[in-house]
């Protein structure tokens, strides 16, 4: 009878979390993620069928524990799959990358999922904070189209994706990611565009 709270909880948390994904993270839903992919390079069609993936991805892990979604986070660009997080063992790790293949449409698994790595509330803050700082230096920076980046933190290491202009529009972000304080390392997983 205690664990009944914790078991809604969990499901709700759940919920709220998949409803987020479902629902670009605003208020106004849809239209937001309409009005964010006519802002990328990125084709609305393209970044529909990115989310559709996240969306059938998260479905997944949701099936298979509901606290996968909740210790660990699915970024999709041009169907490449970052995944990031800190899961108990190295058998949820494993399941998180198997059912994420499972997934029609996937194009690669980038697997950047920590295994019981500790963390408390001021690790994961900071984490946040990271992240924030550098979007906001991307979306200040002239020479950055920063709503082509997606980008990560976790324990201090910021993970990015998505794709750049070139290699010096790409270097840029290295550069502000790796300036930012508490930044342990910056692990790079963006296309250049044109492979140039």
């Amino acid at each position: 009878m205690i664990w009944a709270p914790f078991k809604f909880f969990s499901k709700a948390a759940v919920l709220l979390v998949m409803a987020s994904m479902l629902n670009g993270c605003s208020p106004t839903g849809v239209g937001a993620t309409a009005g964010i992919a006519a802002l990328e390079e990125r084709r609305v069609e393209d970044v529909a069928y990115d989310l559709k993936l996240k969306i059938k991805i998260a479905k997944k892990w949701l099936d298979y524990d509901g606290s996968l979604l909740l210790d660990a986070g699915i970024e999709v660009y041009e169907g490449r799959v970052l995944l990031t997080g800190n899961v108990d063992t190295p058998e949820i790790r494993a399941a998180a990358v198997r059912l994420t293949w499972e997934v029609r449409g996937v194009k690669e698994v980038i697997n950047e999922i920590l295994v019981a790595i500790e963390s408390g509330i001021m690790d994961k803050a900071r984490d946040i904070w990271i992240s924030t700082q550098l979007k906001t230096k991307l979306t200040l920076d002239k020479k950055v189209y920063a709503i082509n980046y997606t980008i990560k933190t976790i324990a201090r290491v910021v993970y990015l994706i998505g794709a750049a202009q070139s290699k010096e529009e790409l270097g840029r972000v290295i550069s502000h990611a790796r300036n930012i304080n508490y930044v342990r390392k910056v692990i790079n997983h963006v296309r250049v565009k044109g492979g140039v």
